[in-house]
């Protein structure tokens, strides 16, 4: 189908956007004249013109009479930039594809009716599910107001994330290790525990992958880290975040402090919560055992990726601790499961069962860009 061949298209520029257009979403446009392409574009940077703009721009002249394809439906707000529908109304084109609505309530099915009342012909649920995971981050942020949670965890064949001594390095491949830092690059922050970061004392920067670094997080309950670690010492662009319930804790960073959980821990909602008023629409969460299992417990994971080396360690640190789990039918498990090699390690991702990763609780959305 033409269609589907022109929306296909917009997805791949959409994803140009990846790392840079959030809190917006990734969007790619296609504008098509007689059977010609006469103009492409994408939100290439939060804040900067969107998608149907740059396309519209290109195609000039030609776009009059013409279609637009596009992988969500254009705004209709003024936020840093003005309306898309207003562009593609004084354009003149004559028809417009579209995959999905947008979630945000303020302009949900609204760009549609404004362009129909606008006398342009438009169709939209071309490839749906596709446009929704494209944006998954973007769709749970609007829907819940709480970012995306991915857990990434890289263990043995017997479940072991290091040995008894702690030593992880390294567990999976160069190329599992490589998709990681471009798991990096895809998303707003990476988070680890303290312990993660004193005993790994890691960078969580992005090596040789198109886009910025993420935010770094840290949970640092009770202020253990010290001044020293690459997190804080190479703390050049500012994104080194702790989050703390211990209201004296003192870095040259950035501070959350959240409220307790019932332990006189970091409230891993609160911290979510908190990511949220940072425009925070997605989170990686990368260790250790400790902080996954509290994160799984608290029910707030959307997905895993798991990576699985083949290796056996025997005694060592497991993956995850205990779960409360006291049936096999009572045990977390996934959907939508997919499997990759990376030389000789796989990599099986899915959705948590249970937990929508587009939800359709109460939104709590971000304003336009």
């Amino acid at each position: 189908m033409e269609d589907e061949f022109y929306i296909k298209m917009a997805m791949k520029l959409a994803k140009k956007g990846w790392g840079r257009a959030s809190p917006n979403p990734m969007v790619g446009a296609v504008v098509v004249k007689n059977g010609e392409i006469v103009g492409k574009g994408y939100h290439k940077r939060y804040g900067e013109p969107h998608a149907e703009v740059n396309a519209l721009k290109e195609a000039g002249e030609n776009a009059r009479g013409g279609t637009l394809y596009v992988n969500l439906e254009p705004c209709c707000i003024h936020g840093h930039t003005p309306p898309c529908t207003e562009t593609i109304i004084k354009s003149g084109i004559k028809k417009a594809v579209c995959s999905t609505l947008d979630p945000n309530p303020k302009v949900k099915g609204k760009g549609i009716n404004i362009l129909k009342e606008a006398k342009i012909q438009v169709k939209t649920g071309m490839l749906k599910e596709e446009a929704e995971k494209l944006n998954e981050a973007y769709f749970k942020f609007m829907k819940t107001g709480l970012p995306l949670v991915i857990l990434k965890v890289a263990q043995t064949i017997d479940g072991k994330i290091a040995t008894k001594s702690g030593d992880s390095k390294w567990i999976t491949s160069g190329d599992s290790r490589r998709f990681v830092h471009q798991l990096r690059s895809q998303v707003d922050a990476v988070l680890i525990g303290a312990h993660t970061a004193i005993k790994d004392n890691p960078e969580l920067t992005i090596h040789n992958q198109k886009g910025g670094n993420p935010k770094r997080i840290v949970l640092d309950s009770h202020g253990r880290i010290s001044p020293q670690l690459k997190l804080i010492k190479n703390n050049k662009d500012g994104k080194t975040i702790v989050a703390t319930v211990d209201s004296k804790k003192k870095l040259p960073v950035e501070v959350w402090r959240i409220k307790k959980d019932k332990v006189g821990k970091v409230d891993l909602l609160g911290l979510l919560k908190k990511a949220k008023e940072k425009n925070i629409t997605s989170i990686l969460v990368e260790g250790g055992s400790e902080v996954f299992t509290s994160f799984l417990k608290s029910n707030l994971v959307d997905k895993i990726y798991c990576f699985i080396s083949p290796r056996i360690l025997g005694d060592g640190k497991s993956s995850f601790g205990d779960l409360g789990t006291i049936k096999v039918s009572d045990s977390i498990c996934l959907k939508d499961v997919e499997i990759r090699k990376f030389s000789n390690d796989l990599l099986i991702s899915g959705y948590l069962v249970g937990r929508k990763n587009l939800s359709e609780a109460k939104s709590s959305p971000v304003k336009g860009g």
